[in-house]
């Protein structure tokens, strides 16, 4: 259930996406993807965006040129850097200079506060790096920056040596810091030993007027919990990324941290109602990342409101406080009902009813659709995980089809080149929309590929649209093994257009006809949402 009582306390929600989530493994970020995040985040809501170091390579530095071109509506860009190095003056510093050039009013600077990691990493004396965190952030300071600390492996030095620690928050106070963020940097702190530290922190520093943050990674798993139990510890400011994206295990999921905070504690952490748009958000972030969203991830996963045992659609239809703790519209998401063994009659109907909410249990229709279903599974579909095609065999029931182009014919011509050469595969083929003729032809890594390729140049002349579809996974299931190269096939295609995500399901005996049927389904999914929102956006 969700909180109906407002906490006045307002949390700081600091997002690393482009800076610690770009040391996730297989993550690379274009100064375009990043500028486009970086919109992203600011739409949404979100306090500060640490958006790189401009002095560790190139491309970071042509990024803070750019940004500053973009108006920010509600984060504040922060430029990420370390403390100076040590034996030589913050005014030789390469680095600090390059925080200054970025221009950006916020700047995080991280140090070290566990003892063992000046003596042996830094190579340093305890008194050394103490002043490279003083004599740096004062620098900034000076400078009209506004100085977030984010105190390296805090906990476990905290743990080891306490002293120790408080000294080097003490020292970034000294120096003019107007935060003071404490980073698990190894992930491995208990929520328990989280709660223990941070409150006697916020009992030090927050009486200084300090903003008393936290830095999360998710080796133990505990990421989000480590935040979530920080805050209600005192910390004011959360930091992570917007899809839990980085380096070893990841970062602090922000996507579930906000709504555990805003919808089950009540706190403030986005302008209001924008929580709304956590989903298609998370989405966006993971499209321009390159990503695949994980499918059960908390609240914007896409089955994070999905529902299989007919017991659990039966009564989520009656009541859906039964099976689920907030509603999936709060955060943007929505309900669905698998087809499956186990759903029952009820699951069927209700999903019908998304379509034409005068259709009943008793409506003839209703059981012809019910009957249909499961001839085709017989026939070896699976609605399951295909709800574009489900949602397309409904609309053919009730009379909300139309299709959008009828096929000709389609060709395919496979090619086996030298070793040294890629497989290639053609395909041509022809199409009607509107009495109007369209013949192309495409080249691909494979004959799939290839038809994909030559629908869609043929459908952008009629509907520019398709152009934003793109294939995100393609399995093939043999049905019947005993029948050898003559079995059945189930093909799933898995389709975005970088907002919403669907699948489609075709079955034959030959694989490229069960291609074909996914791949239309994919397309027409695509193009009758199109044609429904613009009727909305009309009406």
């Amino acid at each position: 259930m969700e909180n109906t009582e407002k906490n006045k306390r307002t949390v700081e929600i600091f997002d690393s996406t482009l800076r610690d989530g770009a040391q996730g493994e297989g993550i690379s970020f274009s100064v375009q993807d990043k500028l486009n995040i970086v919109k992203t985040l600011d739409e949404l809501g979100i306090s500060y965006i640490e958006a790189g170091n401009p002095g560790s390579n190139p491309k970071d530095l042509e990024f803070f040129q750019e940004v500053k071109k973009i108006k920010l509506q509600n984060a504040r860009l922060v430029a990420f850097g370390a403390t100076r190095r040590k034996d030589i003056s913050v005014e030789s510093d390469v680095n600090l200079q390059s925080l200054l050039v970025a221009e950006t009013s916020h700047v995080a600077i991280f140090g070290k506060s566990w003892d063992f990691q000046v003596r042996e990493i830094l190579k340093a004396s305890l008194e050394e790096n103490l002043s490279m965190i003083y004599e740096t952030v004062a620098f900034l300071t000076k400078n009209n920056r506004k100085v977030i600390f984010d105190a390296e492996h805090f906990f476990d030095g905290y743990k080891a040596n306490p002293e120790y620690a408080l000294m080097s928050l003490k020292s970034a106070v000294k120096g003019g810091a107007i935060c003071l963020s404490l980073c698990d940097t190894n992930g491995g702190t208990m929520p328990s030993q989280i709660k223990e530290i941070v409150e006697k922190v916020v009992k030090e520093f927050a009486p200084e007027g300090v903003t008393i943050g936290i830095h999360t990674h998710n080796d133990t798993g505990m990421a989000v919990a480590n935040s979530v139990i920080a805050v209600e510890a005192g910390a004011g400011q959360v930091q992570g990324t917007f899809i839990g994206i980085g380096e070893r295990t990841g970062n602090a999921n922000l996507s579930t941290i906000i709504p555990n905070l805003e919808l089950k504690l009540g706190y403030k952490c986005l302008p209001e109602g924008n929580i709304r748009l956590l989903t298609p958000y998370a989405r966006r972030i993971a499209e321009i990342a390159n990503v695949t969203l994980e499918e059960t991830m908390p609240y914007v996963g896409q089955t994070a409101f999905t529902h299989k045992a007919g017991m659990h659609i039966d009564a989520v239809t009656k009541n859906t406080t039964a099976y689920e703790h907030v509603s999936p519209e709060l955060v943007g998401n929505e309900r669905v009902f698998l087809m499956s063994e186990v759903a029952g009659r009820s699951m069927i109907i209700e999903k019908i009813k998304k379509f034409d909410k005068t259709i009943t249990k008793d409506s003839p229709v209703a059981a012809a659709i019910i009957q249909q279903v499961k001839e085709l599974e017989h026939e070896g579909y699976q609605f399951e995980g295909a709800d574009g095609s489900f949602e397309l065999l409904v609309r053919k029931a009730i009379g909300k089809y139309q299709p959008f182009f009828k096929l000709h014919y389609y060709k395919i011509l496979g090619e086996q080149p030298p070793l040294d050469k890629s497989l290639c595969s053609f395909a041509q083929l022809k199409i009607e929309v509107d009495g109007k003729e369209e013949i192309t032809a495409g080249e691909g890594d494979g004959p799939v590929h290839a038809l994909d390729v030559a629908l869609r140049k043929a459908l952008e002349h009629f509907f520019p649209a398709v152009a934003d579809i793109r294939l995100t996974d393609y399995k093939v299931r043999v049905l019947d093994s005993k029948s050898a190269t003559a079995a059945r096939v189930r093909v799933l295609i898995e389709s975005t257009d970088g907002i919403d995500q669907w699948a489609t399901v075709g079955v034959s005996p030959d694989v490229m006809a069960a291609s074909w049927q996914a791949l239309v389904d994919s397309f027409e999914y695509k193009l009758i949402k199109d044609v429904e929102k613009k009727f909305k956006a009309y009406i």
